[in-house]
């Protein structure tokens, strides 16, 4: 019977595997390290070939930790790293041996040569986006003009997922997830738009066929079932970024859900039928065919983890950190943090700096503390509105990654946005989001709103706190006028 879906995951930090059952549990996990090469500064490199040898590994790994595993694989599914540009010849020989990865910043000539051909207006309602140094349109751009012999032997590119798609089935093609954020695509068409090909000085001939997340790719090729140890008739599906397939195995398949991912630092995104058209919203297409608007903040775990530095030394733990944030009271006796610690991702204010306001002799060590889990979250209550578009508040958001293992800071978002937070059970979602297409693909369910009642499951729920919200309601000007006004400080700051 064959009642497992193996999912593969092609991670910046390594190669992970894993066996997951109909009911969306990860029976087997395995993960290899791959190296991210830094030539200069600002560059960011890996080589695919290492990304296959990690597949293969991870999979002969997973494969011996279930019996019988390897006659019970319903489907293949992969979700990678974004934007790692990979370029393959006429044969699938790889034309360069390393691909520049979604943190390479070398695009910023290319990115400010788009800027000056099209204006941001023009370019949101081609695509939804503004350039970016990530995205792989100003990546082709650089090799073009940088490695004319291996961009000239070019016949493909594909994204690091799409490679490890290649290496099993022999098939090229990328899914709409990726290509929504490789400002290459019309966002009307869901098709390679050939206005943008032109900005970028891309040949439409190099981009490969354009996929649903969730439709079957092909079946192993003789080779990779061969190396694998698996049967040929196993069907591999297209897949999707791991950004927006994770979203998916968040249970985001519903407009009007959002998700917050805090680690480093902070991407929130909100569910809707069409994207958002704001200079400081990037788009996605998720897994399940919604558009996530999000944005991406660099105040998060940074700014708990710069508290911890400098009034501990590091010599307290992030627990016992957590625990002095809670002796203090919500809104910290009107005491505000900016925690712009290493100014801001988008917008004009890269050069943003953090500062307290409003401290008193009153104030001691846990209102700082609570002061910097606050303040992040006014940071992002900012965004929210841009993200929200005309569709209104969130029913729910979904928490993933570091942050959602501090229950305080949670209470203090879901009552600073007055909506309810969930935490899934399992919280590798780009290996769940990857098992509930397999599960639809197979016919196990009919829909991905079926797959993730089956398959995502919560663990707690966090209900705003009425009075909190209410305070941090009455605090929210204030913090804007803030922002608002310190503006004016930084060039200052700059030249001093």
């Amino acid at each position: 019977m064959r009642d497992l879906y193996l999912a593969i995951d092609v991670g910046t930090g390594g190669l992970r595997s894993a066996l997951v059952d109909r009911h969306g549990k990860i029976l087997a996990y395995s993960h290899k390290e791959h190296e991210q090469i830094v030539r200069k500064f600002g560059w960011s490199e890996q080589r695919p070939d290492d990304w296959w040898m990690g597949t293969v590994q991870t999979i002969y790994d997973v494969l011996q930790k279930v019996d019988g595993a390897a006659g019970r694989i319903a489907a293949i599914c992969c979700c990678g790293q974004m934007h790692g540009t990979v370029l393959i010849d006429d044969n699938g020989a790889l034309t360069r041996d390393t691909a520049p990865l979604w943190n390479d910043k070398r695009t910023l000539p290319q990115v400010a040569a788009m800027n000056r051909v099209r204006t941001d207006r023009e370019y949101l309602d081609l695509t939804a986006n503004l350039p970016a140094p990530a995205w792989p349109a100003g990546k082709l751009a650089w090799i073009a003009q940088n490695d004319p012999n291996a961009f000239g032997k070019s016949a493909t590119v594909l994204m690091p997922k799409d490679w490890i798609n290649f290496k099993l089935t022999g098939k090229r093609a990328q899914d709409v997830t990726e290509a929504s954020l490789s400002f290459l695509m019309d966002r009307r068409t869901r098709k390679w738009s050939p206005e943008l090909c032109d900005c970028a000085g891309v040949p439409t001939a190099l981009l490969p066929e354009l996929l649903e997340p969730g439709e079957i790719l092909g079946k192993l090729s003789s080779s990779a079932a061969d190396e694998l140890g698996l049967d040929r008739s196993i069907p591999v599906l297209v897949g999707a970024g791991d950004f927006p397939m994770a979203l998916t195995g968040s249970g985001l398949v519903e407009a009007g859900m959002g998700s917050d991912v805090t680690g480093t630092s902070t991407i929130i995104s909100l569910m809707h039928k069409d994207p958002v058209l704001d200079p400081e919203v990037s788009n996605v297409i998720s897994a399940s065919g919604l558009w996530a608007a999000f944005t991406l903040l660099d105040a998060g775990g940074d700014a708990v983890r710069w508290a911890r530095r400098a009034f501990h030394e590091n010599k307290r733990s992030y627990a016992e950190v957590a625990q002095k944030s809670a002796e203090a009271d919500p809104g910290v006796n009107k005491l505000f943090f900016l925690p712009y610690l290493s100014g801001e991702r988008f917008g004009a204010n890269s050069n943003a700096r953090a500062q307290f306001f409003g401290l008193t002799a009153s104030h001691g060590l846990a209102d700082l503390h609570r002061a910097v889990l606050e303040g992040v979250a006014f940071s992002v209550r900012q965004k929210l509105d841009a993200l929200q578009g005309d569709h209104g508040r969130p029913d729910r958001i979904v928490a993933a990654s570091g942050g959602a293992k501090n229950t305080l800071w949670l209470e203090i978002k879901a009552s600073m946005y007055n909506t309810p937070y969930l935490i899934p059970d399992e919280l590798e979602c780009g290996i769940v989001g990857a098992a509930m297409l397999m599960a639809q693909a197979t016919g196990d369910v009919t829909s991905c709103e079926e797959a993730a009642a089956k398959m995502v499951s919560y663990s707690s729920e966090i209900q705003p706190n009425p009075k909190w919200a209410e305070r941090y309601d009455r605090m929210m000007p204030i913090y804007a006028r803030l922002y608002e006004s310190s503006k004016a400080f930084y060039d200052d700051l700059d030249a001093l």
